[in-house]
């Protein structure tokens, strides 16, 4: 049993060490290649969890061998333009002018349910208000609808305000304390400390969440029940 306990914790660790390589990605953002990493390192990982016969290290090995792999490609991409169309593909304009591209659809066998779910999920139901739309590497389609047609801006408007946009900066997390964005935000303990003071709290552990932005604006909600 402790040996099966010990087996899994390693291929586990190795195996979200490996996922950690490719990237901050989500299922759906993966390119061709990291899918298939993914599938198949699953279940190199599953046969010696299951099957205690088997050596880890004939288990290890494998995973160890499609990361190094997997490192090898992302260089490559990163270097030759050829190569990551090769291995990523390539962006594919499927609207120009508000009309659809049929036969880059059908090469990317991208079919019409997909392309009004991927307008609709942008805010865009009439295929007229489109000028372009490009189906990305990732499976996600960008949209640039017509000036007409797009959302007003100050710039438009031809209007100057104040740049007030500031980063929030998260200094307590569920009652801890994140020192290192406290300093680097410019406040240390006392400060931390006053703010709790005049919202009626006597400890960070008695806060769900604070933050702080760049005009030293704070936002406190406290846990429930502590309010």
């Amino acid at each position: 049993m402790i040996t099966a306990f010990i087996r899994t914790l390693i291929l586990y660790f190795l195996l979200m060490t490996g996922l950690r390589l490719l990237g901050k990605r989500q299922i759906g953002e993966l390119e061709p290649s990291e899918l298939v990493l993914t599938l198949i390192i699953s279940d190199l990982a599953a046969v010696p969890m299951q099957d205690y016969g088997i050596p880890l290290l004939n288990g290890v090995l494998p995973i160890v061998t499609l990361l190094c792999l997997s490192l090898l490609l992302s260089f490559f991409n990163l270097k030759s333009i050829r190569f990551r169309s090769l291995t990523c593909g390539r962006p594919a304009l499927i609207i120009r002018d508000g009309k659809v591209l049929q036969r880059n659809m059908a090469r990317n066998r991208f079919t019409v349910d997909e392309l009004f779910e991927q307008l609709r999920c942008q805010g865009y139901s009439d295929l007229t208000a489109v000028k372009y739309a490009v189906l990305e590497t990732s499976g996600q389609v960008s949209v640039l609808p017509y000036t007409k047609d797009s959302p007003v801006t100050p710039k438009v408007l031809e209007l100057s305000p104040r740049d007030e946009v500031t980063l929030p900066v998260l200094v307590v997390n569920d009652g801890h304390v994140l020192s290192d964005n406290l300093r680097a935000s410019g406040y240390d303990r006392a400060w931390l400390d006053k703010q709790l003071k005049e919202r009626g709290l006597t400890s960070p552990r008695q806060v769900f969440l604070m933050t702080v932005d760049e005009a030293g604006s704070v936002v406190c909600v406290a846990k429930e029940g502590n309010a």
